[in-house]
């Protein structure tokens, strides 16, 4: 699927592919301890309408988030994330009006929203220009965030200060390195193909907040064993069941096949 655009990228290409990359990743289906077709994965308080209304309500942010990139374009990079982050809640608040309170994309706006927000910035739109931008915005911010904060720690803060997990802002600030490792590694066919690379090298805090850093190797060791010894629906059916039983959800390596599809439609 590389390379979907016929024409050179445009600021507003970006925003289009984010919105059709939240789609694809919800359309994939079995997606292990996910919401799919199939069933909510590991969780009670999600299911597949409940995302479809959480697409439509976050959908318009994209282009909005590109505008403002376009508009501060001559700010230096390390100004915008003041910028950006009054934005990004106010999708996220048309996230939680949609779904009645439920957080079914908050990782993805904050990763899309940085990609659709550079690419209003930059001058010549690529993946590589993308992720380079991308970095550039959010310079230091594991060390603002995560390292020198005190008081009371979020569970991202904790995260990191017990095992060393930067989490989305660590992804953000080294450019998406994990997404590009995967889209390395991956044939550009099947979605699966993709996922799977993903669950397999990416430090999913949404898998550490569920099941620790054990339910977090358990993920990573199922993936590559897939990976290395081959796989197909049943196979996937098979792991979406030893991840609901054991209430193990990867949604950021779901976050991040959102924006592995949006680099792999540009490249």
């Amino acid at each position: 699927m590389t390379g979907l655009l016929a024409t050179k990228p445009r600021p507003l290409d970006v925003p289009a592919l984010a919105a059709e990359a939240l789609w694809q990743e919800l359309a994939l289906t079995p997606k292990p301890g996910l919401v799919d077709r199939l069933n909510n994965g590991s969780h009670r308080d999600m299911d597949h309408a409940l995302f479809v209304r959480s697409i439509m309500a976050i959908t318009p942010w994209f282009s909005r988030f590109a505008e403002l990139g376009n508009t501060h374009a001559d700010k230096p990079a390390g100004e915008q994330l003041r910028i950006l982050r009054p934005m990004g809640m106010a999708c996220e608040q048309a996230m939680y009006a949609a779904t009645n309170g439920v957080n079914t994309h908050k990782g993805g706006i904050f990763a899309l929203g940085l990609l659709c927000f550079a690419a209003g910035r930059v001058k010549n739109i690529s993946a590589e220009s993308l992720c380079c931008e991308v970095s550039n915005i959010c310079h230091g911010l594991v060390s603002r965030e995560l390292a020198e904060r005190s008081g009371q720690a979020t569970a991202g803060e904790r995260q990191f200060r017990q095992y060393g997990l930067t989490g989305a802002r660590g992804e953000s600030e080294s450019g998406f390195a994990t997404v590009r490792k995967a889209l390395g590694q991956w044939n550009g066919h099947s979605l699966h193909g993709l996922l799977l690379r993903l669950m397999a090298i990416n430090q999913d805090s949404n898998l550490v907040s569920r099941g620790g850093i054990e339910g977090l190797g358990y993920v990573q060791d199922y993936a590559r064993e897939l990976l290395a010894d081959g796989w197909d629906g049943e196979a996937l059916r098979r792991m979406d069941n030893a991840l609901i039983e054991r209430n193990l959800s990867p949604g950021g390596s779901a976050d991040l096949l959102s924006v592995g599809w949006v680099l792999a439609a540009i490249k």
